[in-house]
């Protein structure tokens, strides 16, 4: 791989992020509501004081003028970004969006990536065993399971979850990503909390997910067992539980690979209304606050990391597949 291919990929990715951040930008400013309205009327029937003054109040408050000057707010907001500052949240007082973007991205990363794993193992697993047994019962009972997760909003599973396993079975807890008695820390008990209060938002991931991943592993498996090397297999006698293992499920899997990176993108998207459901601390639930109270900052701050996060993702995964299948090569 060349560095002038790496290069033109880079600026590939850098452009569309730029792109990115200026269409929130613009696009946030035009929505209709006023929060500063809203607020400064909230504070005027606090303390009784005239609505202009509230007004005024607020404004020295959060740091932010909406009557200030498109122009202004542009260069004021790509002056800080280029050093690295998001701004400065309005409902969450004192906070920075980069101090909550860092503690909220590790947590919406671990529900994503244990969802994703475990979807994408699980899947590819089934997917092998359905393209060597096409005649068994699991086929048509998986493909039955993949048309109805694929019909039924992934937030609607999580919904139910919660209705059945936690509220009434009480086996998993509501919201939060762990409990205050236990102390945060690389200990034994604060990570086997924290993983209780990560199944339920990874379950409806992998439920949702588990069919798609094994209907593309049934179709990408049966091609594999046309391929000469897997009859060559055959003839020499190897067992069919290792070629099943490590001809037809090894080599299967490799096209999968590229739609690993497009489904973490819409993982991540989809956080928002997962998070927000189970009350989990990660991005999607500070995304989801953002848009109902109007904080800009936090919302096109979240907005642009998530971008960039899924950027990312893409970008190694084009640049990780052809390390490994040889068989495909880079474009120079």
């Amino acid at each position: 791989m060349s560095l002038r291919y790496f290069g033109k990929k880079l600026g590939v990715a850098l452009l569309t992020l730029t792109l990115v951040s200026l269409i929130t930008f613009f696009l946030l400013r035009m929505m209709p509501g006023d929060a500063v309205f809203n607020w400064a009327r909230q504070l005027s029937n606090e303390q009784g004081i005239d609505i202009q003054e509230a007004r005024r109040q607020v404004i020295l408050m959060i740091n932010y003028n909406p009557d200030e000057p498109l122009r202004y707010q542009f260069v004021r907001y790509y002056g800080n970004l280029l050093r690295g500052n998001l701004g400065d949240s309005f409902i969450y007082k004192g906070k920075t969006v980069n101090s909550l973007a860092a503690y909220a991205m590790p947590w919406t990363l671990l529900i994503v990536v244990l969802s994703l794993f475990c979807s994408f193992f699980l899947g590819t697993q089934l997917g092998g065993y359905m393209a060597w047994r096409r005649k068994s019962i699991l086929t048509p009972i998986m493909t039955m399971y993949s048309t109805i997760t694929n019909a039924v909003p992934f937030y609607i599973f999580a919904i139910l979850l919660q209705v059945f396993l936690c509220f009434n079975l009480g086996w998993f807890p509501m919201n939060g990503a762990y409990d205050a008695w236990v102390t945060p820390g690389f200990n034994f008990d604060f990570i086997v909390n924290v993983l209780w209060h990560a199944a339920m938002p990874v379950l409806a991931y992998v439920i949702t997910q588990l069919g798609g991943w094994a209907l593309q592993m049934k179709g990408s498996a049966i091609s594999i067992l046309g391929e000469d090397y897997i009859n060559a297999a055959n003839a020499r006698g190897i067992p069919s539980s290792i070629i099943r293992r490590k001809y037809v499920i090894k080599n299967a899997m490799l096209p999968l690979f590229t739609s690993v990176s497009m489904q973490f993108g819409m993982m991540l998207g989809g956080a928002v209304l997962i998070e927000n459901t189970f009350r989990y601390p990660g991005m999607g639930s500070y995304i989801a606050n953002a848009i109902t109270q109007r904080d800009l900052a936090v919302w096109q701050g979240m907005l642009l990391i998530t971008s960039a996060a899924i950027l990312c993702a893409n970008f190694l995964a084009e640049m990780v597949y052809s390390k490994m299948d040889p068989r495909i090569k880079v474009e120079e």
